[in-house]
């Protein structure tokens, strides 16, 4: 009991009164008492008075009978620093009215927490915002820390409007964020960015609308790129930039000019503000460069630039960012038969090339590469004319012709009926191979067209006006072989005069072992002279000697009207076969020799008879 209540209960001249009788004194002597010693409550904040700052702990003064002690790491700054002296007031966090030591043990770290989780939910309350640092990405989303170094949760899809597939890049930035849960008995804080730049974007978008038409020139920035396009954030509103309207030249893809962040400037080219879609174009806000095409790019200026892309069909050259030009296959070499324009060019080389047509309208160049050099057929036909002699070697063989390459890029034709004059040719392939040397006159030169007309033949003059008397039928000839074919061998029998041993008339020589010797192109043989076809103009020949009937006798000076009836084909022989055989061969084949003399001695006769009727 205090001094007072003694006093008053001893107090001379007054009745001395039960306690119980003065409830009141007694209880606000009881309140003043308690109040007195009365500091706080153990889980309380109060305010405290710093009376002196010890090696490891600060004294403070909280108004009770006894000092608080905090640890003064406590007091530690954010390097480390310890700012604390004498005489501040700070408010502390009671953990213990009375330790072992009769000491109150305070707390300023948690007095500090728990002033912030005060402030952040009454910021909660009234919808404020706190600002907080991302410090270190956690499951599901980053970790923030916000005031007096209280953690939050911010899950990755409140990060962004969009989601960020990066999270880590955001460590360090300081946002400011909204509180959308909050828990103080579990220490649960979630917050929200995500609804802070909606609402942004939507004021963005509002303001933008108002603003926005077809043909305006606006900014933005690259928020998303794809495979035909890249969206562009114009400021609450996205309006796409699509791949064609990116440059006047070609882009493979977006990412080749962009990327998300770039800042770009675009016309509106359509809007529509129900569905609130916007097309962009970043080309139309520079000149279209084939407005120049047709001045800067004339017919036979050349040029330089970059293969694009190749087709089958050619491969397309950037002039200039926005101009391509073809090359068309045809237009690639002269000498060469290109057959896909891969072969010569490749996606990125550069190169130089011929402008050959120009149409502005269309947004057409063709180009030429094989113009940078000589056409072959000009210095052809600077060089040759008609009549010249020419060398050269078989290029190809057809049932018509032999290709004979006459210079790099000219090639010329040998018809069949132009190979010889003695031999009928069906097929060129028969005396001719690819790569073979020939030696050929210029029969012809059609420049419309660009062919040439060759001849074989024409090296050596027509033999007919005097083969029968140089050659008249039974004579012995030397020749080389010319060609192998399944019905016969060709012999060579002198310059500009082949002719054909049937494969019936063959006489291969014996080895030692009584086997036959096959021919071989190039071998020697001796031959008769079998048979004179004036009309088929065809030499056959035989190598069984003593065997061969003629059928028509050499031309005499002295006969010339026997001689003009022995050129012509007996008048009871038949035409030759397709071996080159006479119709006493046929004979001799079928019914033996015996029959076939007789054959020989009434053609004989016949022959006679015809002299006489002329005579």
């Amino acid at each position: 009991m205090s001094n007072q209540s003694t006093a008053a209960l001893s107090s001379p001249g007054k009745p001395t009164e039960p306690l119980a009788d003065h409830p009141d004194n007694f209880a606000s002597l009881f309140e003043a008492s308690i109040s007195a010693g009365d500091f706080g409550k153990e889980g309380e904040i109060v305010k405290g008075t710093i009376i002196a700052v010890q090696r490891d702990n600060v004294v403070i003064d909280i108004g009770g009978k006894s000092e608080g002690i905090i640890a003064l790491n406590e007091f530690a700054d954010s390097q480390g620093k310890n700012t604390v002296k004498v005489g501040d007031e700070i408010d502390v966090y009671i953990e213990s009215r009375e330790n072992d030591d009769g000491l109150v043990t305070l707390s300023k770290e948690k007095a500090d927490k728990m002033k912030v989780w005060d402030e952040i939910s009454a910021a909660c309350e009234r919808d404020e915002l706190i600002e907080g640092t991302i410090s270190q990405r956690v499951k599901g989303g980053l970790s923030v820390t916000i005031r007096g170094g209280v953690k939050a949760f911010l899950p990755g899809s409140q990060v962004d409007l969009r989601p960020i597939r990066n999270l880590d890049k955001l460590i360090g930035q300081t946002y400011e964020f909204k509180v959308i849960k909050f828990n103080k008995k579990r220490g649960n804080i979630v917050l929200s960015r995500r609804v802070l730049l909606e609402k942004e974007r939507d004021q963005q978008k509002t303001k933008t609308l108002e603003t926005l038409e077809e043909g305006k020139v606006v900014r933005g920035v690259i928020k998303n790129i794809t495979e035909y396009g890249a969206f562009v954030d114009l400021g609450g509103i996205d309006g796409l930039l699509h791949i064609t309207d990116m440059s006047w030249g070609r882009v493979n893809h977006p990412s080749e000019l962009f990327q998300v962040g770039d800042e770009v400037t675009v016309r509106v080219l359509k809007y529509n503000p129900e569905t609130e879609r916007v097309s962009l174009g970043l080309k139309q806000t520079q000149e279209d460069p084939w407005s120049h095409a047709e001045e800067a790019f004339p017919p036979g200026k050349k040029v330089t630039g970059k293969v694009q892309s190749i087709t089958d069909y050619g491969a397309f050259v950037e002039l200039e960012p926005g101009v391509e030009g073809l090359i068309h296959v045809s237009e690639m070499s002269w000498t060469k038969k290109v057959k896909h324009p891969s072969k010569l060019l490749e996606v990125g080389q550069e190169l130089e090339c011929q402008v050959l047509e120009v149409d502005g309208k269309s947004k057409r160049i063709s180009l030429g590469l094989k113009q940078l050099e000589p056409d072959p057929w000009t210095l052809f036909t600077e060089k040759y004319k008609p009549g010249d002699k020419i060398g050269g070697k078989v290029r190809s063989i057809t049932d018509y012709g032999v290709f004979i390459g006459i210079e790099e890029g000219v090639d010329g034709m040998v018809h069949k009926s132009d190979l010889s004059w003695t031999a009928k040719v069906n097929n060129p392939g028969d005396l001719y191979r690819k790569g073979d040397d020939v030696e050929a006159i210029i029969l012809s030169i059609n420049h419309d067209e660009k062919k040439v007309s060759l001849g074989v033949k024409q090296l050596w003059d027509d033999p007919w006006p005097t083969i029968f008397s140089e050659l008249p039928p039974g004579k012995v000839v030397s020749g080389k072989v010319l060609s192998i074919v399944d019905y016969g061998v060709f012999v060579r029998v002198r310059e500009g005069i082949e002719g054909l041993i049937s494969q019936n008339d063959v006489v291969l020589a014996k080895d030692d072992a009584g086997e036959d010797v096959p021919l071989h192109i190039g071998d020697a043989v001796e031959a008769e002279i079998a048979n004179i076809d004036s009309q088929e103009r065809r030499l056959t020949l035989s190598m069984r000697k003593n065997e061969i009937v003629p059928v028509a006798a050499a031309p005499s000076t002295t006969e010339p009207k026997a001689a003009a009836r022995a050129s012509r084909p007996p008048k009871k022989a038949a035409a030759i076969d397709a071996s080159g055989g006479t119709i006493g061969e046929l004979i001799k084949q079928k019914l033996g020799a015996k029959l076939a003399n007789f054959a020989g001695e009434k053609q004989d006769e016949d022959a006679a008879e015809d002299t006489k009727t002329d005579e």
